[in-house]
């Protein structure tokens, strides 16, 4: 009996123990359950804010960034409306620096080999303005001496476009032309004397184009000879912080200028020679002034090729006739294509970094504001806008902890003018 009392008490304390730790254990585990449900993040919780507040914080946003777009456009306006009124400084002094940037090269030469930068300057100055004097006096006889022969193919691919006209699918009887040109005779008879003010006006505008250019060329000069004395001056003037920056844009845009002027004389220069070759073997008139005026006109991208290319196969079509026209336009539409899907590539892959949209923009928006001269100088313009925003970019950058990114190409001549 006693031994039985004691197993009884022995199983009972086993069992008690047993279930004490089973509970101790069970407790801890669901303890550390509902602790570890129940933590709560530390820190500060986001407040839920009413819908209105997050409206009127954006519509705060909106208004004071528009307020900034429109102080900004109202500068552009304003400096759009001050240039206009300095235009006869203005543009002088823009052709003066592209000019430069074509002459620096050999005047740095020839400062190189002991020259003076006066007479450096003036000695290619002069080469240069005889160079170009002499090409002009070169086509101009042939002009005078062919007027004769496109008087008369004008007049003879008038009656052809009108036999054209005749003939289906227009079918207009020679009645109506008739008409159509009587209208036409009465117009000008009409207008007379608006066309004598524009012949008038236009005597007018291109003595003052000469002016300019006389202006522009003797701007050049002294750009090329001071110019490296610029930089040192404006770094005194505004000071170390400030000349640094202005420095450092000067350059850069100084060098993308030269870079696409010289990159777009060559490229001209090969659209000029390979479209005069083409046609002086078809036998169009004015083939040498055609192919100068294509050289100039690749200075002006996609406005200037295409009206050059335009004029030569009009020229072609009322002098050689129809076919001589159709091989002219296939001549001048491969070397175009030639030049704008090879070399420019090639030649301007780091001189602008412009989009062909851009530069369009660009193009028709200076032609638009300031007529032949704002289309030649807007993609120059843009250019070098273009490397001033590049700068402001690595700048901030910088500032932001950004990585920054390398020029394109190195500065080979810091001597903006």
């Amino acid at each position: 009996m006693a031994g039985e009392h004691d197993r009884a008490g022995n199983g009972a304390a086993n069992g008690a123990a047993n279930g004490a730790a089973e509970g101790a254990a069970n407790g801890a585990a669901d303890g550390a359950t509902d602790g570890a449900t129940e933590v709560r993040p530390t820190g500060p919780q986001p407040v839920a804010r009413d819908r209105s507040v997050v409206i009127e914080s954006g519509v705060t946003r909106l208004a004071g960034w528009s307020a900034r777009i429109l102080l900004i456009a109202l500068g552009l306006v304003l400096l759009g409306l001050v240039i206009g009124q300095l235009w006869s400084i203005v543009l002088p002094t823009a052709l003066g620096v592209i000019i430069a940037t074509v002459l620096r090269p050999p005047v740095r030469k020839l400062v190189e080999l002991r020259f003076p930068p006066a007479l450096a300057a003036l000695l290619v100055l002069v080469v240069t303005v005889a160079a170009v004097a002499g090409i002009f006096a070169a086509f101009a006889p042939q002009i005078v001496g062919q007027t004769d022969q496109i008087v008369s193919g004008v007049t003879s691919g008038l009656v052809q476009i009108q036999q054209w006209l005749e003939g289906p699918p227009f079918n207009l009887g020679e009645g109506q032309l008739g008409n159509l040109l009587d209208q036409v005779v009465t117009q000008l008879q009409s207008s007379a004397s608006t066309i004598a003010g524009g012949v008038l006006t236009g005597v007018g505008t291109f003595a003052n184009g000469l002016l300019n250019l006389v202006l522009a060329v003797i701007l050049a000069f002294f750009f090329v000879k001071d110019g490296p004395r610029f930089l040192p001056w404006l770094s005194r003037v505004s000071g170390e912080k400030a000349g640094r920056h202005l420095s450092a844009v000067l350059e850069r845009a100084w060098a993308t200028l030269g870079s696409f002027i010289r990159t777009q004389a060559l490229v001209a220069l090969i659209d000029g020679v390979f479209i005069g070759v083409g046609l002086a073997i078809l036998g169009v008139p004015l083939w040498l002034p055609l192919a100068v005026l294509t050289f100039f006109g690749g200075f002006i991208p996609v406005v200037g090729a295409f009206v050059a290319g335009a004029l030569a196969v009009l020229i072609a079509l009322v002098t050689q006739g129809f076919t001589t026209a159709l091989i002219a336009l296939a001549i001048i539409v491969a070397v175009q294509q030639i030049e704008g899907n090879v070399l420019q590539p090639i030649l301007q892959s780091r001189s602008m970094g412009l989009h062909a949209a851009v530069v369009l923009l660009a193009v028709t928006a200076g032609g638009t504001l300031f007529g032949i001269a704002g289309a030649f100088l807007a993609v120059p313009v843009a250019a070098v806008a273009a490397e001033i925003l590049r700068y402001l970019g690595e700048q901030i950058d910088l500032r932001s902890g950004g990585p920054v990114a390398e020029p394109d190409e190195p500065i080979e001549d810091p001597s903006p003018s």
